[in-house]
């Protein structure tokens, strides 16, 4: 039996848990809990507790998460930088949204592209981000 550390390690500064990284790059991918535990293959109670930090993860438990959300191990586990995550891959809903367009006639994507175009335009005028 592996014995308990006497090490007394100052706490990592951060301004978001563990828990709280695997909910943020969860939802950013568009994963609901239950579909993030049926990758992982464990249930969605599990995936709460973890999220809530009243669970820790285990190295093997981080490197299914890090393969089912398809981010690094660096990504899951350090600190955010400040740039965010590195080839960070759009949300599933996004995705998905993209190939029903994708699927209609040429003139129907000409017409929801310029919608799309036209929000993006005035959201920048807007945020003056332009």
């Amino acid at each position: 039996m592996p014995r308990v550390s006497r090490l007394k390690l100052a706490p990592i500064l951060t301004k978001e848990s563990i828990g709280e990284r695997v909910a943020r790059i969860r939802k950013e991918r568009g994963f609901t809990q239950v579909e993030l535990a049926g990758k992982i293959g464990v249930i969605q109670s599990i995936v709460s507790a973890i999220e809530r930090d009243v669970l820790k993860l285990s190295a093997e438990m981080a490197v299914r998460f890090a393969m089912a959300l398809e981010v690094t191990m660096d990504d899951l586990l350090m600190p955010a930088r400040k740039n965010g995550i590195e080839g960070k891959k759009p949300s599933r809903k996004i995705l998905r949204r993209v190939e029903q367009i994708e699927a209609l006639p040429r003139t129907q994507q000409i017409a929801v592209l310029k919608t799309i175009d036209n929000a993006l335009e005035l959201h920048l005028l807007k945020t003056g981000t332009r």
